[in-house]
């Protein structure tokens, strides 16, 4: 018989459970005053994440370090004043399009996309630079000078006197990339949805840093799986000990969920489906599981059809801390999924096509590093990449990981083959996947294949790879259900579209007030402004955008009525303007502070449209 708690609840540990929803990698684990290991907070990391500048104080306990760790959360948590400027002549079908290419620095893309695409995207792959030793604009080789490091680690002293021993084989070699990719990370898993899951593909030099990284943003609980990809098919990497020839592929999932990834639908399944109904095959699976860190909210007594009372059998030896696998809210609403039996609860698992990815990519389905290269070759007429990954292995990972209507995001895009990928993949199965790459206009070197064939920046290269794919797709066999979406629009990260005054106005000096009448730089477009608006409201930037004239005045409409906008400067917006717009009933409405006509126009604004559009939200720049 199961005896009574006795005692009232335990609120620290729920209190730890909402702190590691928030922040995965504030929750560590630490020895209690029993001997036993527990989850406890990590204060100084909670410290840091809140605060704007370095929290000094480290404590002993179990977690990844690194120099200049603190700087990587510092970085990724500070604001920055950028925009996304739009270029329609660089752009494919711009009007129409849901897919979006940014080109710049990809920690910046990641923070301007927080607002507008925060828990919205479903699967991101990246192939970030591995740790080779190779020159990279993103300092592929991350091995320090080694007097620099020992300065910078506190292990010389003013004098460059040595103060600690040090083998070559420290974490100078280490601790660059980790900053790289750390900080990435972090902004990263605020864009997945709840069901999100990322692919990270690397080598032997730093998968194991990799996964302790991820371990701390995302939980070590959602680690999904390491995948296996045999690169070389013959003539591997054999200059070491060992003739190498796979890498990984790493995969969390943003939060716990009953399957972070679909079926891979050229997958054999193994299950067995033993069980049939009205609905199909099906096999059981026990709705109890044994869960290392237990969660009371799943924890709860379930009431069969019978009226018998199932509990969580804790004192099963093959089920210690166990939980239900399914919340009461998803119990309730699934019943009919559940069979009751032998004193136990099993979900019902229908067959369908296809089965569970396999760990292993080894067989030519998966494609292998030549194939990438040949592919690119094919598309684009040149060597110009270094072993892009081949579309076969990106179509596999954006089958099992994202669903039909899905974006996939890549900030790591290189030569597109992301891209490459997830247009293929639309036209065979009739999905229709959006993709966000990102990609920093790295400079061709002027005596490279891709120089002399006309293209400047890897940028230039990857856009150009997307639009000979989507013209190869249209020519090709397409599923019926797949919208032809072959187009992107290209944005590009640059300084904000308002001028220094805009931020700090205290700092103005009044002597010189008349030079700043308008607070926009002068060389800004209305259609700059318009995205400068969307990235700030948190608005979709792929989003059907039109013009009108309203009453001699250009508007823009995003969606039709979900923002409208009007930048005209000093064309005296009035009224009988306010009003009109304000009919239309849009959701949101921003205006150019110095377009009002005078100070009383700008003060009536809002009260017109309280009484037209009471629902509409109404800002100015």
């Amino acid at each position: 018989m199961e005896k009574l708690k006795m005692h009232s609840p335990n609120l620290t540990q729920e209190n730890i459970a909402r702190i590691r929803d928030l922040f995965p990698g504030c929750v560590t684990e630490a020895k209690g005053e029993d001997g036993n290991v527990k989850l406890a907070v990590d204060f100084d990391q909670l410290r840091q994440e809140l605060s704007a500048s370095i929290v000094e104080g480290p404590q002993e306990r179990y977690h990844l370090n690194w120099p200049g760790k603190r700087e990587a959360l510092l970085t990724a948590n500070a604001p920055i004043a950028k925009t996304l400027r739009p270029c329609r002549d660089e752009s494919v079908d711009f009007d129409n399009t849901k897919n979006l290419f940014i080109e710049g620095d990809n920690l910046d893309a990641l923070k301007l996309l927080q607002e507008t695409y925060l828990g919205k995207v479903k699967m991101i792959y990246i192939d970030p630079p591995y740790n080779t030793g190779k020159d990279f604009i993103y300092k592929d080789y991350f091995a320090e000078d080694v007097e620099s490091y020992r300065r910078r680690t506190n292990q010389r002293d003013s004098d460059n006197n040595r103060l600690v021993q040090n083998t070559p084989a420290n974490g100078r070699f280490h601790s660059d990339w980790l900053s790289m990719i750390y900080s990435r990370l972090r902004l990263a898993r605020n864009l997945l949805t709840t069901d999100g899951v990322i692919f990270i593909s690397i080598d032997d030099s730093e998968v194991n840093n990799l996964i302790a990284a991820c371990n701390e943003v995302f939980g070590e609980s959602n680690h999904v799986a390491t995948f296996i990809w045999k690169s070389k098919s013959g003539g591997a990497n054999d200059s070491g000990d060992v003739a190498v020839d796979h890498e990984y592929i790493v995969c969390f999932s943003r939060q716990q969920v009953d399957s972070a990834l679909g079926l891979d639908p050229d997958a054999v399944a193994t299950t067995s489906y033993s069980n049939q109904d009205e609905h199909g095959r099906y096999s059981l699976e026990r709705l109890d599981k044994q869960n290392l860190q237990y969660s009371s909210s799943m924890d709860y007594d379930l009431v069969g059809p019978d009226g018998v009372i199932y509990k969580l059998q804790h004192r099963d030896p093959s089920r210690p801390n166990a939980i239900w696998r399914w919340s009461k809210d998803r119990v309730a609403n699934n019943m009919n999924l559940l069979v009751f039996k032998d004193g136990h609860v099993y979900t019902k698992n229908y067959e369908r096509a296809g089965g569970k990815p396999r760990s292993l990519f080894v067989d030519e389905r998966f494609g292998r590093t030549r194939t990438g290269s040949t592919e690119a070759r094919d598309i684009l007429g040149g060597d110009f990449f270094d072993n892009p990954k081949p579309t076969k292995l990106l179509k596999t990972v954006a089958a099992v990981g994202s669903t039909h209507d899905a974006i996939v995001l890549d900030f790591f895009a290189g030569s597109g083959s992301t891209a490459d990928a997830v247009l293929r993949l639309n036209a065979e199965d009739g999905g229709n996947r959006r993709f966000i790459m990102v990609q920093l206009p790295e400079p061709c070197p002027e005596d490279s294949e891709a120089f002399k064939a006309g293209h400047r920046t890897i940028a230039d290269i990857s856009r150009e790879r997307i639009r000979r794919v989507g013209k190869r797709a249209l020519d090709g066999q397409c599923h019926e259900n797949w919208s032809k979406d072959i187009g992107f629009r290209v944005l590009k990260i640059d300084t904000s579209n308002m001028a220094d005054v805009y931020y700090a106005p205290d700092a103005l000096d009044k002597a010189n007030l008349d030079l700043f009448v308008d607070n926009i730089k002068p060389d800004r477009t209305p259609e700059d402004l318009l995205f400068q608006v969307m990235l700030d409201w948190g608005v979709d930037l792929a989003l059907p955008i039109s013009k009108e004239t309203i009453q001699g005045r250009d508007v823009f409409f995003v969606d039709d009525n979900a923002l409208a906008a009007c930048f005209d400067a000093h064309s005296g917006i009035d009224e009988a303007f306010v009003n009109e717009l304000a009919k239309r009933q849009p959701l949101r409405v921003v205006f150019r502070d110095a377009g009002f006509k005078d100070s009383s126009v700008k003060i009536n604004v809002e009260q017109i449209f309280k009484l037209l559009s009471p629902a509409t939200e109404v800002k100015c720049i």
